[in-house]
């Protein structure tokens, strides 16, 4: 049994209080009448929050460990204050039946650093033709709960709806990469004045938007959750907020990268810039920063996609698409929207612990920070300003858009069921 102490840590961004942790669970917060024996961390100034949870991160495991393995993204997420992830299904093979994703489950529960709770493929080989084993891997060991084609979009609509029905039966949700296919055909970046400049073909914001207010209505038909992945246009924002102002069970994620960064990065044709969806305009940005911190935007998840040097350290037009983002999320939450007054450290967890627990029906994560509740834990150094510099990343890749940018804020502890597996800024 260990007891650690964390000592005057403003729970939520508020007054400093002592929590106590013994073993796999918070004992008392407030007043600790008894910590005889206890670890003590000092946490004065330091901001104490319900581990993080991602909805959205590539593992890459199994088939492409040379970009990443579930045990160097688990530490990376650790890294980041992260205590669960969403494994997304677009691995080698395709988690689309119950033996890969308990193959993925189990690789979680083996790195000790951060739960992995696998996404499974919507359809078969995400090949948007044939609906995959929903229901076989809702009963597996994995228990999954959502259900994703990410990387790709389930473009068919009568695809779509029957995967909305199927999911009901066990509250599963359908998490859409809202991408019209047809209308991004070989689209370099998002579509606008800077493509026209470049002269790269452009991918236009409708092609998002259309897919969406297509899976609000059908989800709304069905009675069934539809969830966006990384939302990223003004207009998409209008469309979830008109689905959700009719009560209709749709959820959003936004992710660091696109509370940032803009279409006119990409005029250094570094091929760092390009992701899926593309990065957008400073009018669509502040869009997305100001639906998150309404709501109207569930959460944030980091789209984390590592990929190896060579597939990205070449002319733009070879490069694969994505960005890592675990271990700088919550630095690029608190520039864009804490530093900027549009939210609380409250609504931080709200939107990177508390929401995407819920969305993703995950249990023990996304709790209180109150006696009783499962010892996972986030502490952050609010004060540190740090330039990036991913050398010391404990991801294996190394493709980050924020490498030289100086950003607030650093995971100085995390805490897994009691475990540390960060401790004074450094995994354990």
């Amino acid at each position: 049994m260990t007891k650690i102490l964390i000592r005057g840590a403003k729970v939520l961004g508020g007054e400093p209080q002592d929590v106590l942790i013994d073993s796999e669970t918070i004992a008392s917060v407030g007043s600790v009448p008894d910590a005889a024996g206890a670890t003590v961390v000092e946490a004065e100034g330091k901001i104490l929050l319900p581990g993080l949870v991602d909805l959205h991160t590539h593992l890459r495991e199994p088939g492409r460990e040379d970009s990443e393995t579930v045990l160097t993204g688990t530490r990376a997420a650790a890294a980041g204050g992260y205590t669960a992830v969403h494994a997304m299904a677009n691995t080698f093979p395709v988690a689309d039946t119950a033996g890969v994703v308990e193959q993925v489950w189990r690789l979680g529960r083996e790195s000790g650093y951060c739960d992995v709770q696998p996404v499974g493929a919507v359809t078969v080989g995400l090949e948007g033709k044939q609906l995959a084993e929903l229901g076989a891997m809702a009963e597996s060991a994995a228990a999954v709960r959502v259900f994703s084609d990410d990387g790709k979009c389930v473009d068919d609509a009568v695809i779509m709806r029957r995967a909305l029905e199927y999911v009901k039966a066990f509250d599963g949700v359908v998490a859409q990469h809202a991408q019209e296919p047809r209308l991004t055909e070989g689209a370099q970046m998002n579509e606008g004045l800077v493509s026209g400049e470049l002269g790269l073909r452009g991918w236009p914001a409708v092609a998002e938007e259309s897919i969406i207010a297509r899976d609000v209505l059908l989800a709304a038909h069905v009675g069934s959750r539809v969830h966006i992945c990384h939302l990223s246009t003004a207009g998409s924002v209008e469309l979830v907020r008109w689905a959700k102002s009719k009560g209709w069970n749709v959820t959003a994620e936004v992710t660091p990268h696109h509370l940032l960064l803009t279409d006119e990065l990409v005029r250094s044709y570094n091929p760092v810039y390009k992701v899926n969806p593309p990065l957008r305009t400073e009018a669509d940005v502040m869009a997305l920063r100001e639906a998150l911190a309404d709501g109207t935007i569930d959460c944030v998840a980091t789209d984390h996609a590592p990929h190896p040097h060579e597939d990205k350290d070449c002319e733009w037009a070879a490069a694969a698409m994505g960005m890592i983002g675990l271990e700088t999320a919550l630095s690029v939450v608190q520039h864009t929207m804490v530093d900027t007054g549009l939210l609380d450290w409250a609504g931080v967890a709200d939107r990177m612990s508390f929401r995407p627990a819920v969305i993703g029906r995950l249990h023990g994560h996304g709790r209180p920070v109150a006696a009783g509740e499962p010892a996972n834990l986030t502490l952050v150094d609010p004060q540190y300003r740090g330039v990036v510099n991913p050398v010391g990343f404990a991801s294996r890749s190394r493709n980050t858009p924020y490498e030289g940018i100086e950003l607030p804020g650093r995971v100085t502890a995390t805490f897994l069921r009691g475990k540390a597996t960060v401790m004074d800024g450094k995994l354990a």
